[in-house]
């Protein structure tokens, strides 16, 4: 690092900030006025997936208390609000009737209208993994159908929203469904497909593909997904573990960033898959986008093996690790060094990045009635937020910063077990507790804004 101050008001002008959140993660009221089942439904339902077995309820109760949540990004300051859309809460029985949830689209159309009333630009995620159940018991991902549902239900949010929602994000973490949750089943939909499950990554990029034209006819200026990355970082100086490294970015980065890029995947034939490329495909997937969304928290490190993979994860040598342990390295000069390895790569065709989410998860107490005082968070931010100016000093164009999470969460297969929040949520009640990190960001935005 170069010792560049985030907090420096002119190294920070020209950067958009926002604070992220998913539907799944925050909502609650997961049976309410209407809402169907999703895949994540029938994950939290089955004993032992969750590691604290804990269901998404009620925990920040969002659905109830959306106006809380919109005074604290008030407060904030902040200048947008990433948030994501439940498919079921609109349509919540897919694949059968299709018919349209008004109750849930109101939910929706408050959220918008308040967030603009607060002068906050309203971020929308119209897929962040909640698929629903219906169409996964049709194939999910691995059915090309999906695409074209998703098509349909992305017609029916713009059809409501589009007159005031101008920018969008189609489709979240493709590489974490179809690796952790179709290839190694640590997320829903659970299947443990391992390379079978990459057609599943072509289905996701084509709904984002098919999705964004038609939003742009909506009016809105921006329609990309949202692309969670991380530096492979090889064990040892061996040919074999560079060569592994070079298998797992294959999957995990450039699986993505290729035919997004330069409309073409990387070559395969390692893995034995050849993705389910239809005429017209990757037209609509390498189609260009305004911003590139991009999602960074840990490096991963990697050697060579035999088996299965051909790799495996190990812990990063020398460095510090988030509140998820040893797999979750804290080395933000590696979000510098992919930032400035994809502007050298992609050139021209990577559109200006939008840091879309970043953030760490630490210990904290379940309940409190003052300030957590979470220094460690303030300084992790504070680092990537360093290598994301580092990264736009060296010419690439960043154009926004989000920080994962506003809200304490419901952290998936993790749930309640892991708080990535600048508020804490006590999950019992609701209550919600600015953290010193809510403070910290507050004052950051205040330096830009200045």
């Amino acid at each position: 690092m170069d010792g560049t101050s985030p907090h420096d008001g002119r190294a920070l002008s020209g950067l958009h900030f926002s604070a992220a959140t998913a539907a799944f993660q925050i909502e609650g009221a997961r049976t309410a006025d209407g809402r169907g089942r999703t895949i994540w439904d029938d994950f939290v339902d089955t004993p032992g997936n969750v590691s604290d077995g804990s269901t998404a309820e009620p925990g920040p109760d969002s659905y109830h208390r959306v106006d809380e949540d919109i005074a604290l990004l008030s407060g904030l300051g902040v200048h947008r609000y990433r948030f994501s859309i439940s498919w079921t809460r609109v349509i919540p029985d897919v694949g059968a009737s299709q018919s349209i949830n008004e109750a849930g689209l109101d939910y929706y159309d408050r959220l918008v209208d308040g967030l603009l009333a607060a002068d906050i630009t309203p971020e929308p995620t119209l897929y962040h993994w909640d698929l629903p159940a219906a169409l996964e018991a049709a194939g999910g991902w691995l059915n090309r159908d999906t695409a074209h549902h998703f098509a349909d239900y992305a017609a029916v949010v713009a059809g409501r929203l589009g007159d005031r929602v101008r920018h969008w994000y189609t489709i979240n973490e493709p590489a974490s469904t179809s690796l952790q949750g179709y290839a190694l089943g640590e997320l829903a939909p659970g299947r443990t497909l391992l390379f079978d499950a990459l057609p599943t990554v072509h289905h996701q990029l084509l709904a984002h593909g098919i999705v964004a034209p038609m939003l742009r006819e909506h009016g809105a200026l921006q329609a990309a997904p949202t692309l969670n990355h991380s530096l492979i970082l090889p064990a040892t100086e061996l040919e074999a573990d560079f060569a592994a490294a070079g298998l797992l970015d294959a999957i995990m980065n450039r699986l993505f960033t290729d035919p997004l890029l330069v409309g073409d995947y990387p070559d395969l034939s390692a893995f034995g898959v050849e993705m389910p490329i239809m005429d017209g495909d990757m037209d609509l997937i390498a189609a260009p986008n305004e911003v590139y969304g991009f999602n960074y928290y840990n490096p991963i490190t990697v050697r060579s093996a035999d088996g299965e993979l051909p790799f495996e994860m190990i812990p990063t040598p020398g460095a510090a690790t988030t509140g998820f342990g040893p797999m979750w390295p804290i080395r933000p000069d590696t979000m510098r060094d992919f930032l400035i390895d994809m502007n050298h790569r992609y050139g021209p065709t990577l559109p200006p990045i939008i840091i879309s989410e970043n953030g760490a998860a630490f210990p904290e107490p379940e309940t409190t009635t003052t300030e957590i005082v979470d220094t460690e968070r303030i300084d992790y931010l504070s680092s990537h937020l360093s290598a994301v100016l580092e990264a736009k000093a060296a010419g690439v164009r960043i154009d926004g910063y989000t920080v994962w999470s506003l809200l304490d969460n419901f952290e998936w297969a993790e749930g309640w077990t892991q708080r990535f929040g600048l508020v804490h949520v006590d999950m019992n009640t609701g209550a919600r507790t600015p953290k010193a990190s809510y403070r910290w960001y507050r004052d950051l935005i205040a330096a830009a804004n200045a």
